[in-house]
């Protein structure tokens, strides 16, 4: 927490560091809101994807005749799954390049 905090600390400090103007803090901040959400997407992504995947092995291991039939499904919802993480890069995409905020 402690490692945490320092970083977020050192982050602030950077971002106040700059111009006096307040596009250089939007640009700074827009950088960091766009780490953070794309490091939490794919963490989310990621533990999905690995229920997923476990429970295909494991409806596949108490019956092997529906393996296909649960794959299909399995690549469906990895599919769902990666498409979330995808809007998330898009939308950090657009915080960095196209800020709305910056007049």
């Amino acid at each position: 927490m402690k490692k945490f905090f320092l970083l977020f600390l050192a982050l602030g400090a950077v971002a106040f560091a700059g111009d006096a103007d307040g596009q250089s803090m939007i640009k700074a901040y827009s950088v960091v809101a766009a780490g953070v959400g794309l490091g939490l997407a794919a963490l989310g992504g990621a533990v999905g994807m690995g229920h997923t995947a476990a429970a295909t092995i494991a409806g596949t291991a108490r019956n092997p005749g529906l393996g296909g039939k649960l794959m299909t499904t399995m690549f469906i919802a990895l599919a769902m799954i990666e498409a979330q993480v995808i809007y998330t890069l898009v939308i950090a995409l657009i915080a960095l390049y196209a800020n709305p905020f910056i007049g």
